[in-house]
């Protein structure tokens, strides 16, 4: 069994960080959690909705999620490793063929 694989000592803690960014804002919030922490449980205790006011509190109830820019399926069940970076990610504003088209001058 590799080492990455193990299971978490009971009681044991990690580190993981939280990132949400805005085009003019960004903020990676790290954490200390309980082993077995889901991505879930990470987002909502780094407490985003206080960082980014500016931002509907929705965007945070059920966010997609992913790991160092891998999606992840189901972030409610994802348990957490030592020094993951939980990634909130938002709605698209404009459909990427509209933006391009727009900066190509169509």
């Amino acid at each position: 069994m590799a080492a990455s694989d193990a299971t978490p000592a009971e009681g044991a803690t990690l580190t993981v960080e939280v990132a949400f960014a805005l085009p003019e804002k960004q903020r990676i919030v790290s954490l200390r959690v309980p082993a077995g922490t889901t991505a879930s449980q990470a987002v909502r205790q780094a407490g985003l909705e206080a960082l980014f006011p500016e931002v509907a509190p929705a965007t945070f109830a059920e966010p997609d999620l992913g790991i160092f820019g891998q999606r992840l399926r189901d972030p409610d069940d994802h348990r957490l490793r030592d020094g993951d970076r939980v990634e909130v990610y938002r709605p698209l504003t404009i459909d990427p063929k509209v933006a391009r088209l727009a900066r190509a001058g169509r």
